[in-house]
Protein backbone atom coordinates (compact mmCIF):
# COMPACT_ATOMS: atom_id res chain seq x y z
CA UNK A 1 0.00 0.00 0.00
CA UNK A 2 3.07 2.42 0.87
CA UNK A 3 4.50 1.71 -2.55
CA UNK A 4 1.62 1.95 -4.44
CA UNK A 5 0.59 5.84 -2.66
CA UNK A 6 4.17 6.75 -3.35
CA UNK A 7 3.97 5.58 -7.15
CA UNK A 8 0.77 7.57 -7.88
CA UNK A 9 1.94 10.78 -5.71
CA UNK A 10 5.16 10.66 -8.01
CA UNK A 11 3.56 9.90 -11.34
CA UNK A 12 1.12 12.29 -10.79
CA UNK A 13 3.87 15.07 -10.32
CA UNK A 14 6.41 13.94 -13.11
CA UNK A 15 3.19 13.91 -15.53
CA UNK A 16 2.83 17.68 -14.66
CA UNK A 17 6.47 18.21 -15.16
CA UNK A 18 6.94 16.18 -18.17
CA UNK A 19 5.10 19.06 -19.94
CA UNK A 20 8.16 21.26 -19.16
CA UNK A 21 9.79 19.13 -22.09
CA UNK A 22 7.89 20.88 -24.80
CA UNK A 23 9.44 24.14 -23.82
CA UNK A 24 12.55 23.18 -24.67
CA UNK A 25 11.72 21.70 -27.96
CA UNK A 26 12.02 24.02 -30.44
CA UNK A 27 15.55 24.74 -29.66
CA UNK A 28 16.68 22.19 -32.34
CA UNK A 29 14.61 19.69 -33.33
CA UNK A 30 16.65 18.36 -36.42
CA UNK A 31 19.29 16.73 -34.32
CA UNK A 32 16.66 15.31 -31.77
CA UNK A 33 17.47 18.00 -29.28
CA UNK A 34 14.37 18.53 -26.61
CA UNK A 35 13.44 14.55 -27.66
CA UNK A 36 12.40 13.16 -24.44
CA UNK A 37 11.51 9.82 -23.38
CA UNK A 38 9.96 8.41 -19.31
CA UNK A 39 11.54 5.80 -17.65
CA UNK A 40 9.30 3.11 -16.78
CA UNK A 41 11.45 1.98 -14.03
CA UNK A 42 10.75 5.43 -11.94
CA UNK A 43 9.04 7.73 -13.85
CA UNK A 44 11.89 10.14 -14.55
CA UNK A 45 12.09 12.12 -17.85
CA UNK A 46 14.80 11.99 -19.57
CA UNK A 47 16.56 14.40 -22.10
CA UNK A 48 17.80 13.66 -24.85
CA UNK A 49 21.81 14.66 -25.65
CA UNK A 50 23.13 14.18 -29.22
CA UNK A 51 26.65 12.28 -30.10
CA UNK A 52 29.13 15.01 -31.14
CA UNK A 53 32.04 16.48 -29.54
CA UNK A 54 32.05 19.97 -27.08
CA UNK A 55 34.74 21.61 -25.18
CA UNK A 56 35.09 20.35 -22.10
CA UNK A 57 37.16 22.40 -19.19
CA UNK A 58 37.97 26.06 -18.65
CA UNK A 59 41.24 27.42 -18.98
CA UNK A 60 39.94 30.06 -16.88
CA UNK A 61 39.01 28.14 -14.07
CA UNK A 62 40.57 25.77 -11.54
CA UNK A 63 43.84 23.90 -12.15
CA UNK A 64 41.78 21.11 -12.56
CA UNK A 65 38.84 22.70 -14.99
CA UNK A 66 41.59 22.52 -17.84
CA UNK A 67 42.99 22.40 -19.80
CA UNK A 68 40.22 22.73 -22.19
CA UNK A 69 40.04 19.90 -25.36
CA UNK A 70 37.45 18.63 -27.66
CA UNK A 71 35.58 15.71 -26.42
CA UNK A 72 33.18 13.39 -28.66
CA UNK A 73 30.42 11.80 -26.97
CA UNK A 74 28.24 9.11 -27.98
CA UNK A 75 24.29 9.96 -27.87
CA UNK A 76 22.95 9.47 -24.39
CA UNK A 77 19.86 10.39 -21.86
CA UNK A 78 20.45 12.35 -18.91
CA UNK A 79 17.33 12.63 -16.44
CA UNK A 80 15.78 16.15 -16.53
CA UNK A 81 15.94 16.53 -12.69
CA UNK A 82 17.40 14.81 -9.64
CA UNK A 83 16.19 11.89 -8.50
CA UNK A 84 13.72 12.94 -5.97
CA UNK A 85 12.83 11.43 -2.51
CA UNK A 86 9.88 9.39 -3.66
CA UNK A 87 11.88 7.86 -6.69
CA UNK A 88 14.25 6.93 -4.70
CA UNK A 89 11.65 5.70 -1.84
CA UNK A 90 10.82 2.99 -4.63
CA UNK A 91 13.96 1.84 -4.86
CA UNK A 92 14.22 1.12 -0.56
CA UNK A 93 10.87 0.18 -0.69
CA UNK A 94 11.58 -2.37 -3.32
CA UNK A 95 14.47 -3.69 -0.95
CA UNK A 96 17.25 -2.49 -3.20
CA UNK A 97 18.45 0.83 -2.16
CA UNK A 98 19.71 1.46 1.39
CA UNK A 99 17.85 4.23 3.20
CA UNK A 100 19.88 7.61 3.02
CA UNK A 101 21.78 7.96 5.97
CA UNK A 102 24.95 9.47 7.76
CA UNK A 103 27.47 7.00 9.68
CA UNK A 104 26.31 4.03 11.01
CA UNK A 105 23.36 3.18 11.59
CA UNK A 106 22.69 6.67 11.41
CA UNK A 107 19.45 6.76 9.48
CA UNK A 108 17.97 10.44 8.17
CA UNK A 109 14.64 11.45 7.62
CA UNK A 110 16.16 15.29 7.73
CA UNK A 111 17.37 17.85 5.46
CA UNK A 112 19.59 20.85 6.43
CA UNK A 113 16.43 23.01 8.31
CA UNK A 114 13.46 20.66 8.09
CA UNK A 115 12.90 17.60 10.47
CA UNK A 116 10.82 15.58 8.55
CA UNK A 117 12.20 15.73 4.83
CA UNK A 118 12.78 12.15 3.76
CA UNK A 119 9.25 10.64 5.39
CA UNK A 120 7.00 13.35 4.65
CA UNK A 121 4.79 13.41 1.52
CA UNK A 122 5.36 17.37 1.18
CA UNK A 123 9.09 16.93 0.01
CA UNK A 124 8.57 13.37 -1.96
CA UNK A 125 9.21 15.91 -5.14
CA UNK A 126 12.26 17.52 -3.77
CA UNK A 127 15.71 15.79 -4.47
CA UNK A 128 16.99 12.77 -2.49
CA UNK A 129 20.02 13.64 0.11
CA UNK A 130 22.01 11.84 2.67
CA UNK A 131 22.90 9.16 -0.01
CA UNK A 132 26.84 8.47 -0.87
CA UNK A 133 28.64 7.37 -4.91
CA UNK A 134 27.19 4.07 -3.74
CA UNK A 135 24.12 4.72 -3.13
CA UNK A 136 23.10 6.75 -6.03
CA UNK A 137 25.40 4.18 -8.15
CA UNK A 138 22.62 1.30 -6.72
CA UNK A 139 19.50 3.41 -7.32
CA UNK A 140 20.49 4.00 -11.34
CA UNK A 141 20.77 0.43 -11.48
CA UNK A 142 17.88 -0.55 -10.65
CA UNK A 143 15.66 1.96 -12.44
CA UNK A 144 17.69 0.70 -15.94
CA UNK A 145 20.03 3.28 -16.19
CA UNK A 146 23.54 4.40 -14.85
CA UNK A 147 25.63 7.40 -13.08
CA UNK A 148 26.59 9.88 -15.51
CA UNK A 149 30.25 9.89 -16.66
CA UNK A 150 31.78 13.51 -16.00
CA UNK A 151 32.20 14.18 -19.45
CA UNK A 152 28.01 13.42 -20.21
CA UNK A 153 27.38 15.21 -17.13
CA UNK A 154 29.59 18.53 -18.60
CA UNK A 155 27.87 18.50 -22.17
CA UNK A 156 24.53 17.98 -20.70
CA UNK A 157 24.88 20.83 -18.70
CA UNK A 158 26.74 23.49 -20.89
CA UNK A 159 25.91 22.59 -24.66
CA UNK A 160 28.51 22.86 -27.02
CA UNK A 161 28.79 26.51 -27.39
CA UNK A 162 31.58 26.43 -24.29
CA UNK A 163 28.60 28.57 -22.11
CA UNK A 164 30.03 28.34 -18.19
CA UNK A 165 26.57 27.84 -16.56
CA UNK A 166 23.65 25.98 -17.84
CA UNK A 167 21.59 28.94 -19.00
CA UNK A 168 24.64 31.02 -20.62
CA UNK A 169 26.97 33.09 -19.54
CA UNK A 170 24.99 35.33 -17.45
CA UNK A 171 25.85 35.75 -13.22
CA UNK A 172 24.03 33.50 -11.46
CA UNK A 173 21.36 34.98 -9.71
CA UNK A 174 17.99 33.53 -7.38
CA UNK A 175 15.93 33.12 -10.60
CA UNK A 176 17.85 31.14 -11.82
CA UNK A 177 19.15 28.66 -9.75
CA UNK A 178 18.76 27.66 -5.86
CA UNK A 179 22.42 28.51 -4.43
CA UNK A 180 24.62 30.59 -1.88
CA UNK A 181 22.19 30.06 1.11
CA UNK A 182 19.62 31.91 -0.54
CA UNK A 183 17.07 29.27 0.01
CA UNK A 184 18.83 27.52 3.38
CA UNK A 185 17.89 24.05 2.00
CA UNK A 186 16.85 22.53 -0.72
CA UNK A 187 13.83 23.31 -3.52
CA UNK A 188 11.43 21.45 -5.36
CA UNK A 189 12.95 19.81 -8.57
CA UNK A 190 11.84 21.78 -11.80
CA UNK A 191 11.62 25.08 -9.75
CA UNK A 192 13.75 27.17 -11.72
CA UNK A 193 13.11 26.82 -15.51
CA UNK A 194 15.03 29.75 -16.78
CA UNK A 195 18.03 27.91 -15.54
CA UNK A 196 17.40 24.99 -17.58
CA UNK A 197 20.07 23.80 -19.85
CA UNK A 198 20.39 23.47 -23.96
CA UNK A 199 19.09 20.43 -23.85
CA UNK A 200 16.09 20.74 -21.20
CA UNK A 201 17.70 19.30 -17.91
CA UNK A 202 17.07 21.79 -14.73
CA UNK A 203 18.55 22.12 -12.06
CA UNK A 204 22.21 21.15 -13.00
CA UNK A 205 23.48 24.31 -10.88
CA UNK A 206 22.69 24.65 -7.29
CA UNK A 207 20.22 22.73 -5.06
CA UNK A 208 22.26 19.74 -4.35
CA UNK A 209 25.58 18.59 -6.02
CA UNK A 210 25.48 15.43 -8.23
CA UNK A 211 27.62 12.14 -7.99
CA UNK A 212 29.05 11.29 -11.41
CA UNK A 213 30.85 7.66 -12.05
CA UNK A 214 34.39 9.26 -12.43
CA UNK A 215 37.01 8.95 -10.18
CA UNK A 216 39.26 12.00 -9.71
CA UNK A 217 42.17 12.48 -11.20
CA UNK A 218 43.30 16.24 -10.90
CA UNK A 219 45.69 16.09 -14.33
CA UNK A 220 43.17 13.61 -16.12
CA UNK A 221 42.25 16.00 -18.76
CA UNK A 222 45.76 16.23 -20.01
CA UNK A 223 45.81 12.74 -20.67
CA UNK A 224 42.17 12.19 -21.38
CA UNK A 225 40.87 10.02 -24.14
CA UNK A 226 39.80 11.96 -26.80
CA UNK A 227 36.05 9.90 -26.88
CA UNK A 228 33.96 8.96 -24.60
CA UNK A 229 36.10 9.32 -21.74
CA UNK A 230 35.25 7.00 -18.71
CA UNK A 231 37.59 8.71 -16.14
CA UNK A 232 40.76 6.78 -14.65
CA UNK A 233 40.51 3.17 -13.49
CA UNK A 234 40.72 3.71 -10.35
CA UNK A 235 41.77 6.94 -7.32
CA UNK A 236 41.12 7.88 -3.88
CA UNK A 237 38.21 10.34 -4.66
CA UNK A 238 34.82 10.30 -6.50
CA UNK A 239 33.67 13.58 -8.19
CA UNK A 240 30.62 15.36 -7.81
CA UNK A 241 28.87 18.46 -10.03
CA UNK A 242 27.25 21.57 -10.07
CA UNK A 243 27.33 23.00 -6.56
CA UNK A 244 24.60 23.23 -3.84
CA UNK A 245 21.83 25.49 -2.42
CA UNK A 246 24.94 26.25 0.25
CA UNK A 247 27.52 27.10 -2.47
CA UNK A 248 28.34 30.90 -4.17
CA UNK A 249 28.73 31.24 -8.07
CA UNK A 250 32.04 29.09 -8.69
CA UNK A 251 31.41 25.69 -7.41
CA UNK A 252 28.16 26.05 -9.59
CA UNK A 253 30.30 26.40 -12.68
CA UNK A 254 29.44 23.99 -15.45
CA UNK A 255 33.08 23.16 -15.32
CA UNK A 256 33.90 23.46 -12.24
CA UNK A 257 35.16 19.61 -10.45
CA UNK A 258 34.73 19.17 -7.11
CA UNK A 259 36.72 15.83 -5.49
CA UNK A 260 35.04 14.36 -2.26
CA UNK A 261 35.65 11.41 -0.31
CA UNK A 262 33.76 11.61 2.84
CA UNK A 263 35.11 10.46 6.39
CA UNK A 264 34.91 6.90 6.85
CA UNK A 265 32.37 6.09 9.98
CA UNK A 266 33.33 2.20 10.47
CA UNK A 267 32.22 0.28 7.49
CA UNK A 268 30.15 3.73 6.16
CA UNK A 269 30.59 6.48 4.12
CA UNK A 270 28.96 9.88 5.75
CA UNK A 271 27.03 11.79 3.14
CA UNK A 272 25.55 15.43 3.41
CA UNK A 273 22.30 17.21 3.21
CA UNK A 274 23.77 18.76 -0.08
CA UNK A 275 24.57 15.30 -1.39
CA UNK A 276 22.29 14.01 -4.46
CA UNK A 277 22.72 12.51 -8.18
CA UNK A 278 20.98 12.04 -11.68
CA UNK A 279 20.66 9.01 -13.81
CA UNK A 280 21.90 8.85 -17.42
CA UNK A 281 21.51 6.30 -20.29
CA UNK A 282 23.25 5.53 -23.84
CA UNK A 283 21.49 6.01 -26.53
CA UNK A 284 22.80 3.92 -28.53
Amino acid sequence: MILHKTNLFILAFLFTLSGCSNLFADRSLDEGIGTSQTSPADGMVQMYVPAGNFIMGWNGGKADEGPEHKVYLNAFWIDQTEVTVGQYRMCVEAGVCAHPQQGVHHMRNSSEMRRSYYDNEEYFNFPVIFVNWSQAKTYCEWAGRRLPTEAEWEKAARGTDERLYPWGNEEPNPGLLNYDGNIGDTTQVGSYPAGASPYGALDMAGNVWEWVQDWYDEEYYMQSPKRNPMGPETGLFFIERGGSFKKSERPVRSTYRHWYIPPLVGNHVVSHSYDGFRCAESAE
